[in-house]
């Protein structure tokens, strides 16, 4: 009875948006009986129904996100879990982790039997994300045919720990990496290394004090706590991330940038970005993950709220421009960046970034790193880029006037331009931009949309409880009294299956398009409050409105609302 509900409910809306004729329904019904497979991989594979058609119409009916497994990069799915049955049997893929979250891909929204089993076998929750039968079919082919030689990395003991390969990090004259006594350090801080990985951190922090040494992870936006080793080991350690980053271990004075290339098969590898900071007691070192997964997650999976969705969409549509993305450090600026240019990336543009630093390889953009030292910055990589024959540029960060004036230069004269600012809302975006120095009017002529932005932590749907808050408070709070009764706040709890009851993150966007009265502020030196203030009037929603918005869908907590935006 179960199947024969949700075969009825995906027949229901095919056939409400004429996918499936009226006089079909019952004999596609009565024929499906026999199959052993999903509904709709037999309404592709046997009745030949369009895959994407059915695709698009399911998201809408069913409100789950679709994505195009064309342009998915088949290294991110897990190789632990690579299960030839299980993905067979019900036509499913598991595509990457985001925390403790595993996003599994399938054609047939419900075949919800599909991801209880998948999170019973891997031990991960599960979220369902759609896609066409037919992109798929050639994605499950593609992995399953590629030769496996994956890791494991839960079930690693201290030979295999110590066998991880740091790419092109040993060197014969190396004085740590040849040193027997420093066999426990290279086991200790590759397991460390894999379990932030494993848990979904972002970045991880190695800390001296006078006497003790501390280890913290960030996960989902706050630090923890997670180890504190001897703390005459910390010279030690230091010096090991330093050879694994191509480090000067002897130079202890100075601040120093590197990378890691942490290899965990001959298919799968992790980037660390790493920074060295003399303190009193000891170089603390900071290394942030570089996740390329989060690159390609696709705009549906990042919380833009469909109207801020579409100005996006439409932004990066058209043929010049310029799109500021702006925000504190670690609100998301990077992917909501890199998620744009993959939907520009195809054969017929010419994309080139300017990043400092490169944080995600992407494959078809040209991307350049800055180097201040060597003469390469901003200003001078922009006036490069012009001599490209560029589409499409990206600049990491407009940092001053003159990266600004050729931006926007760029953007004047057929270029579309992707940059982001350090800015606390969109309007003061705007007028640090005149704060600078740029005119007015290019100012006004030359930005399309401005996007601000910052992360929250996502409720756990294992353990969240719902809050009751007085009618008054929630009002106060900002909700609209005119919604008051009709949602259901949560509050975090905690669980196995998360961290104090917040598993993963989701966005919150402030996305407003530069209308003509907008323009006219800019033109009449108005300020951040003037611009802030017409945005509200013509229906823009401000990163408090939005984030009660994700509260209000049960996304999020007041809390962590409060904790993000000003009230």
């Amino acid at each position: 009875m179960k199947g024969l509900h949700q075969q009825s409910s995906v027949l229901s809306a095919l056939s409400k948006h004429n996918i499936v004729p009226t006089d079909m329904v019952d004999k596609i019904s009565a024929d499906f009986i026999q199959q052993k497979k999903p509904f709709v991989q037999y309404l592709v594979e046997d009745k030949k129904f369009d895959a994407h058609h059915i695709a698009n119409i399911l998201a809408r009916s069913f409100g789950y996100p679709l994505i195009d497994l064309k342009q998915f990069d088949t290294s991110l799915v897990p190789e632990g879990i690579r299960n030839e049955k299980l993905i067979r049997k019900h036509n499913a893929l598991p595509l990457f982790l985001r925390g403790k979250v595993l996003f599994v891909a399938m054609s047939d929204p419900t075949n919800l039997d599909a991801l209880e089993e998948i999170q019973f076998n891997t031990g991960y929750s599960t979220e369902l994300v759609l896609t066409n039968e037919q992109g798929l079919h050639k994605c499950i082919e593609k992995v399953l045919e590629e030769e496996s030689d994956a890791l494991d990395i839960s079930d690693m003991d201290t030979e295999e720990l110590s066998g991880i390969d740091v790419q092109e990090e040993r060197k014969e004259d190396d004085p740590v990496s040849g040193d027997k006594e420093d066999a426990p350090i290279v086991v200790y801080i590759n397991k460390i290394l894999l379990d932030a990985i494993k848990k979904g951190a972002s970045d991880l922090h190695f800390e001296p004090y006078e006497k003790a040494y501390r280890i913290r992870f960030r996960v989902d936006g706050i630090l923890t706590e997670v180890a504190k080793p001897p703390i005459a080991l910390a010279s030690r350690m230091a010096a090991r991330l330093k050879v694994m980053s191509k480090l000067d271990i002897a130079e202890r004075r100075i601040p120093q940038d590197g990378r890691i290339k942490l290899a965990l098969s001959k298919r799968k590898s992790i980037d660390f970005r790493v920074s060295t900071l003399p303190t009193m007691w000891g170089e603390k070192i900071v290394m942030r993950i570089l996740d390329s997964s989060s690159a390609m997650l696709g705009i549906d999976m990042l919380g833009y709220e469909p109207e801020q969705k579409k100005i996006y969409m439409d932004a990066l549509a058209q043929p010049q421009g310029m799109i500021l993305v702006t925000g504190p450090t670690g609100s998301g600026k990077t992917v909501s960046l890199y998620t744009g240019l993959n939907i520009l990336n195809t054969p017929e543009r010419n994309i080139s970034t300017a990043e400092d630093p490169v944080e995600i390889n992407l494959e078809g953009i040209n991307q350049v790193q800055i180097n201040t030292k060597a003469g390469l910055t901003f200003p001078s990589a922009l006036r490069s880029f012009l001599r490209q024959d560029p589409d499409i540029v990206m600049v990491g960060e407009i940092r001053d006037l003159e990266t600004a004036e050729i931006a926007i230069k760029a953007a004047q004269t057929g270029h579309l331009v992707l940059s982001t600012l350090h800015t606390n809302s969109a309007a003061e975006t705007l007028t640090r931009l005149l704060n600078m120095g740029v005119p007015a009017y290019n100012v006004a002529s030359s930005v399309s949309i401005i996007i601000a932005q910052r992360l929250a932590r996502r409720l756990c749907t294992q353990c969240r409880e719902e809050e009751e808050v007085p009618e008054a408070e929630l009002i106060n709070q900002g909700f609209p009294a005119e919604l008051i009764g009709q949602f259901t706040l949560y509050k975090p709890v905690g669980c196995d299956q998360c961290t104090g009851g917040y598993k993963g993150r989701v966005g919150i966007y402030e996305v407003i398009k530069l209308s003509q009265n907008v323009a006219s502020i800019i033109m009449e030196g108005g300020n951040s409050l003037d611009i802030a203030t017409q945005c509200q009037k013509e229906g823009y929603d401000n990163l408090r409105q939005s984030g009660l918005k994700k509260a209000m869908q049960g996304m999020t907590s007041l809390e962590e609302i409060n904790r993000v935006t000003s009230s």
